[in-house]
């Protein structure tokens, strides 16, 4: 079957589910199911056999697996920067974190693992090149997206 239809169908099927409400259920405990899961969808798609890797399913899907949470917190923090604070507004001077979203220090769990604290932390770790498309947000999420793909990218 064709690359392209492929990658329809589990855009169309698992991606729609996976993706929605992404930001507020991302970093509990059960992701970890979730995952086996779109590993098991993306192997029985591409006849992948169960002991080889999937990896290469993924990249030629172009699908981001656990990036796919970092991603929707990067586009949120994005979209509604009115709400964030960046370290440039703290104080006036030229920093190399100056461009940086400031992190709010939090007493809660639940707030420090919510999509406004890893939102800003992941923001924060994105290479420069990206950061200054964020005016651009056509470029911006395909630069952002290509680099999920290409890469993993962690951030604590």
């Amino acid at each position: 079957m064709p690359q392209c239809t492929l990658r329809t169908i589990y855009y169309t099927h698992v991606h729609s589910i996976l993706s929605c409400g992404i930001i507020f259920w991302g970093s509990s405990p059960n992701v970890k199911k979730l995952l086996i899961l779109q590993k098991k969808t993306v192997r029985i798609i591409t006849n992948t056999g169960v002991r080889k890797s999937c990896r290469k399913a993924f990249k030629n899907m172009e699908i981001m697996m656990y990036s796919q949470y970092i991603f929707s917190l990067i586009l949120f923090t994005v979209k509604n920067k009115h709400l964030f604070t960046s370290n440039r507004e703290i104080h006036k001077y030229k920093t190399r974190n100056s461009t940086n979203l400031h992190l709010p220090s939090v007493n809660k769990t639940k707030f420090y693992k919510g999509p406004y604290i890893l939102g800003s932390k992941a923001f924060n770790h994105l290479p420069r090149y990206i950061k200054i498309l964020v005016s651009d947000m056509k470029h911006f999420k395909l630069s952002l997206k290509e680099m999920f793909i290409t890469s993993f990218f962690l951030f604590n």
